[in-house]
């Protein structure tokens, strides 16, 4: 990614803009769709965050992490949003709906047999709102701890915390349903 702002940044590169653009669009639009549940208002607004990085071109080695300034570009340009246009319902990260937030298949999870990824899945869309776009966050867009931090406003001993939740809640809930019980209940039963 580096090769590519230093193409943007020195050579005013639109194919090395476009390149970026199609490999960190697509988590972003997620993102964004979290809290506006609307497809083209959400690309209006990831469009938006990439056209002022355009415009900012000369200045990219003054951004120290580009994805945490996306992110964060994302979340004030939905704030703004709302704030232009107060007859559209904001959704607050607490209400985000189950839909958005699928797990996408990639080769690991495609090595999980299905049931078990249901189980998954089910888990996961049964965490609290705001678990669940941590979770997302971290382990579906690969983010670190400190940028969903960053991104959402919160610290990162509270990401910690979510994530933990999350895990534990996965855990109980797959152990649950295989009636096997947790690792431990079964070890102490030997």
């Amino acid at each position: 990614m580096v090769h590519l702002l230093r193409r943007i940044q020195e050579e005013d590169d639109q194919a090395a803009f476009r390149e970026l653009y199609l490999s960190l669009a697509p988590q972003l639009l997620k993102f964004a769709y979290l809290y506006i549940k609307s497809k083209f208002i959400a690309e209006e607004v990831v469009n938006d965050v990439f056209l002022r990085l355009w415009h900012r071109r000369q200045h990219l080695d003054e951004i120290s992490d580009l994805k945490v300034y996306l992110y964060v570009g994302i979340r004030n340009g939905i704030s703004n949003y709302f704030t232009r246009n107060k007859e559209w319902e904001h959704v607050d990260i607490d209400t985000v709906s189950d839909v958005a937030l699928e797990l996408a298949i990639d080769p690991e999870q495609q090595m999980i047999s299905s049931e078990l990824r249901t189980r998954i899945e089910t888990a996961v869309a049964g965490l609290p709102p705001r678990c669940r776009v941590i979770f997302k966050l971290i382990r579906e867009d690969g983010l670190k701890y400190r940028e969903v931090a960053e991104i959402l406003n919160l610290s990162v001993k509270t990401i910690e915390n979510q994530v933990t939740i999350a895990i534990r809640k996965i855990g109980d809930e797959i152990y649950l349903r295989t009636g096997e019980g947790r690792p431990a209940e079964r070890s102490s039963n030997i």
